[in-house]
């Protein structure tokens, strides 16, 4: 029992080391961590590009379909050949929320190390007035079947 106990306490102890980070960062950090060569992933559907545009340099995969639905292991693909585990990435949405489910898949599940979730997603960009770029210019800059 106590082996157990002492195995399970030096598992959790492994598994709390090696977790990701998860960072909630503002528009000004964004803009910066963006300039600096940080992928930006816009996890948002292809409708939601279309109608509102995307911050300049984002990838757009999206990770929760019009249906609602997630293939995660499709999507993780897609965002590995943007960014790999040791590598830092930002994920963006509309308003922050469906990225907490998809930073917590990239730090708990597939192993990246920094995640930056954008507060307040793409609607908080546009409220300080920063630029958004059409979203055909932004396809044309997405990796091979994002």
């Amino acid at each position: 029992m106590l082996r157990n106990i002492v195995f399970s306490f030096l598992a959790l102890l492994l598994a709390v080391s090696v977790r990701a980070e998860v960072i909630d960062i503002d528009n000004a950090e964004l803009a910066r961590l963006s300039a600096a060569g940080v992928p930006v992933i816009d996890i948002r559907t292809a409708g939601e590009w279309k109608d509102s545009g995307v911050v300049q340099g984002s990838k757009l995969i999206t990770y929760v379909d019009e249906r609602g639905q997630v293939d995660a292991p499709a999507w993780l693909a897609k965002v590995q050949a943007v960014a790999k585990p040791d590598q830092p990435v930002i994920v963006i949405c509309r308003s922050g929320n469906r990225t907490r489910a998809a930073s917590q898949l990239l730090s708990g599940q597939a192993g990246y190390q920094k995640v930056y979730n954008v507060k307040g997603g793409v609607r908080a960009w546009v409220d300080e007035g920063r630029p958004l770029t059409p979203m055909a210019s932004a396809v044309a800059a997405c990796p091979a079947g994002a």
